[in-house]
């Protein structure tokens, strides 16, 4: 009979530690979290900063893509060595006559086009996500437009793991169904 009693207590005491754990909530957050919003912050600036930090890897999800500085950036990095990896919303690479997405990929860098959806419109850089990883999100598309006259919002989060984790996750998920751009 004790040991049936102990046995007892053991897994209810493990229950309410289970419990006590899971209503505990999420982890604190790491790292740092940098806002702009446009008109008038310099978003552009933000994320061209971050690419020209870039040591490893960037991957991209666009749905619109026009602004020359940021392509810029992109493909410096690329011809520097760092693996960029792009993935575009089909229409708008197609229908908008500035789009970038074919520059991109003439410069030899990976460009997939995400055809799943009836609009791929994540607009989303992860930025080394295995060390000092940067996650680049938002409303803000990567167009000259989202920059100047759009009312647009872009969050740059820093040394978050988990973060980028998650969005590199969802970023693979989407480069399975994707089909490479050829320039």
């Amino acid at each position: 009979m004790p040991r049936k009693f102990l046995f007892a207590v053991g897994v209810l005491w493990a229950c309410q530690a289970a419990a006590l754990q899971s209503a505990a909530g999420p982890q604190p957050a790491t790292g740092t979290i940098q806002v702009a919003f446009t008109p008038g912050d310099d978003a552009a600036g933000l994320i061209m900063q971050a690419i020209r930090h870039a040591r490893q890897q960037i991957l991209v999800q666009a749905y619109s893509f026009t602004h020359i500085g940021i392509a810029d950036a992109l493909i410096q990095a690329h011809q520097r060595g760092i693996e960029v990896r792009v993935i575009a919303d089909p229409q708008q690479a197609e229908r908008i006559p500035t789009s970038l997405i074919r520059q991109l990929a003439a410069a030899g860098i990976q460009v997939l086009m995400d055809s799943e959806h009836a609009s791929a419109h994540n607009k989303v850089m992860i930025i080394d996500a295995d060390s000092h990883p940067v996650v680049i999100t938002g409303s803000y598309n990567f167009t000259h437009a989202a920059q100047f006259i759009n009312a647009e919002n872009l969050l740059v989060l820093r040394d978050n793991p988990g973060i980028a984790n998650a969005y590199r996750n969802n970023w693979q998920r989407h480069r399975e169904h994707s089909m490479p751009l050829i320039p």
